[in-house]
């Protein structure tokens, strides 16, 4: 079975006390991420960080009708968080819209490598994780979602993702099963 470990948006905008949308429970998050990485480099299964990265100064970004500019390239606030050990095989996406696969390259970065099923982690449940998820499972990808891995700091659309992603898109499984999976 051919793996991939899929980080969305784990950057300081999240993940550091100084970060414009950071809540105190993305510390477990990052915690079980820590582990997911170690298991997918153990497991030499490839690690990919897509993250939110805005250009600066481009108004035309659809994401502001709804929020205000935020990870903007370049910024701290896009950077990777200083818990987060990133390696120079990973591989980086830039996204600028809630989906990893959105106008990205993702899709191709992982049919080359022959990926049929992804391991997600990361932030926001409700939003970004969501909707990477929902995206994968139209592609026809093995969606796994691991649940200690992903947080909102609105708890009830946390939970309310979490049984959808269940029930329509794939499965939502504990940190202990996606560590063995990726440990190969």
């Amino acid at each position: 079975m051919s793996v991939a470990l899929i980080l969305v948006d784990v950057i300081n905008q999240f993940f550091d006390p100084r970060g414009e949308n950071y809540h105190p429970s993305y510390e477990e998050v990052l915690q079980a991420i820590q582990e997911l990485i170690q298991a997918a480099r153990q497991g030499k299964r490839p690690v990919i960080h897509a993250r939110e990265w805005h250009r600066p100064g481009h108004i035309q970004d659809f994401e502001w009708r709804k929020l205000s500019p935020h990870a903007l390239a370049g910024s701290f606030q896009a950077e990777f968080p200083a818990g987060l050990p990133v390696a120079e095989e990973d591989l980086i996406v830039h996204k600028r819209r809630y989906s990893a696969f959105f106008a990205t390259d993702l899709d191709l970065l992982l049919r080359e490598r022959r990926i049929e099923t992804l391991v997600l982690a990361g932030v926001k449940t409700h939003v970004c994780v969501r909707a990477t998820a929902q995206d994968a499972f139209a592609l026809g990808y093995e969606v796994l979602v691991v649940r200690e891995a992903v947080g909102s700091n609105h708890l009830h659309l946390h939970a309310a993702s979490l049984e959808d992603i269940e029930r329509y898109m794939g499965r939502v499984v504990d940190l202990k099963e996606a560590v063995r999976l990726l440990q190969g």
